[in-house]
């Protein structure tokens, strides 16, 4: 695995000997703590994923001790590099998978946070641990204005915030050992595409996630790939990764333009689901709003202020609700100790997968009253049932993270990580979402809009059917192609 260090110059830029020094201690304190596997062997067998295989033909890569008897198809595969940090990156995995599916490859599902005796694991669990309880008390507003705004906007964009991570990196880089090194990699979080460029992957993909360019999401030998126009040529001349100074840009032939990472599910269905959303309007049937609620419950107290308020026309049947809980059922337990009201017009929908699909599929021509929960122990469950229940829903009320760039209707409130606001302005900017509702009082003004104003909803959806036909959309197959290109062009 000997190799350039990818620490010391970045994309020709030199390191500080104080930054490299930095950055070999950030892997020796990972290593003392967990160890190294470099010289340990994990063999991967392929095994059917019993969720989204079905629908998006992936299969899950095992780690073995030994060599299985399942095997990838090295010809048409294509790995689909992930960590669970949150539910963000898994959701855009989901998307790559179903554009690789629909253009007939096999996708294989690699999550380096699901190999607990491995120290590229490890290593990953112990980072994400600090991120959420950054998340956690970012509810406090000292704490998220001093520390957590701050990193989340300006920490992880200097380029010695990468020197780091690519130290870090050698260490997860054991899991690809055994991997066939011409299969293409598509990575949709940092780590794995490093971690692959580290084992000697030939052919690798970095889908980075964010509107916001950082230095965190770098990964030098791999194809970048960017959703949004703005953030291209951010990342194209390294812009303010080393404060004021000029930095020396990316080649060309290391990042790429390609639209919003979408699945194709979605993205073959918009015309019918705007059309569906826009008739349901004039026809003044109950107006769905999709509430997705993550773990770290930030937000908690803004979602239960959209549920008071919307209660009256819950009751009136003029407004239903879809409350997607994630993995989480105590945000759920939590809403309706809350607000007790909620009970008499609630119906959970929890841990059968084959009621909520079939609960998406009948309410997408009938009306819907009530509020629905939505949770699911499993993880895959549980972040796909918000993409099922989007082309249901009218409008998707979220945080602007990876969500901002879903073709639906938008209400977008309050940002955890000041990188997150720029999702929300590239969706006002094409016009699939509002503003950033940054305090409960625009929030609830926003959802009132909606409700009581036709132009609101309307606008969108045609600004989403011409968004669609620009191909803004169509990330998520330009992703697919553009690796199995490099490796065709080999």
């Amino acid at each position: 695995m000997a190799m350039k260090d990818r620490s010391e110059v970045i994309f020709g830029n030199p390191m500080t000997e104080a930054e490299i020094k930095k950055a070999y201690a950030s892997k020796e304190k990972f290593r003392r703590k967990f160890g190294d596997d470099e010289d340990e062997d994990f063999y991967p067998s392929i095994e059917p994923n019993p969720v989204i295989g079905p629908a998006l033909g992936v299969k899950n890569v095992e780690l073995m001790r030994e060599p299985g008897a399942r095997q990838f198809d090295e010809e048409n595969g294509i790995i689909v590099g992930n960590i669970r940090m949150g539910f963000g990156h898994y959701r855009i995995s989901m998307a790559i998978a179903s554009a690789a599916n629909y253009l007939g490859y096999t996708p294989y599902w690699m999550d380096l946070n699901s190999y607990p005796e491995t120290v590229c694991t490890k290593v990953i669990s112990a980072q994400n641990e600090l991120y959420s309880l950054g998340s956690r008390l970012s509810k406090n507003p000292v704490f998220n204005k001093m520390v957590w705004e701050p990193v989340n906007y300006e920490g992880f964009r200097a380029l010695a915030y990468n020197a780091a991570d690519q130290k870090n990196a050698e260490l997860m880089a054991p899991v690809y050992k055994h991997v066939p090194k011409e299969i293409p990699v598509v990575a949709t979080h940092v780590w794995p595409s490093q971690a692959a460029i580290h084992a000697g992957m030939k052919y690798v993909v970095n889908a980075i996630p964010d509107n916001w360019p950082m230095a965190l999401h770098l990964s030098e030998g791999a194809l970048h790939t960017i959703q949004c126009k703005n953030a291209y040529m951010g990342y194209r001349i390294l812009n303010g990764f080393r404060k004021g100074e000029v930095l020396k840009p990316m080649p060309t032939e290391d990042i790429l333009y390609t639209g919003h990472y979408i699945d194709h599910e979605l993205t073959s269905n918009i015309e019918d689901d705007c059309e569906h959303r826009v008739r349901r309007k004039v026809e003044g049937s109950p107006m769905r709003f999709l509430l997705t609620i993550g773990g770290a419950g930030a937000q908690k107290e803004i979602f239960a202020a959209i549920i008071r308020h919307l209660l009256p026309d819950i009751y009136e049947k003029k407004v239903a609700l879809f409350v997607n809980v994630g993995d989480y059922r105590n945000v759920w337990e939590e809403l309706l100790n809350e607000i007790p009201a909620m009970r008499r017009c609630s119906r959970e929908h929890f841990n059968n997968w084959e009621k909520t699909k079939k609960f998406c599929e009948d309410v997408y021509d009938k009306d819907v009253i009530g509020i629905h929960g939505f949770w699911h122990e499993n993880i895959f469950e549980a972040v796909y049932a918000t993409n099922l229940l989007m082309r249901s829903s009218d409008v998707l009320v979220t945080k602007p993270s990876e969500l901002a760039f879903y073709p639906i209707p938008k209400l977008f409130i309050r940002r955890v990580g000041k990188h997150e606001m720029w999702g929300a302005i590239h969706s006002a900017e094409i016009g699939d979402g509002t503003l950033e509702c940054r305090d409960i009082p625009h929030t609830l003004q926003m959802l009132d809009l909606f409700k009581d104003d036709d132009w609101m909803l309307e606008e969108m959806c045609e600004n989403i059917l011409t968004n669609d036909s620009i191909g803004i959309y169509d990330g998520a197959y330009k992703v697919v192609e553009a690796a199995m290109l490099l490796k065709e062009d080999e």
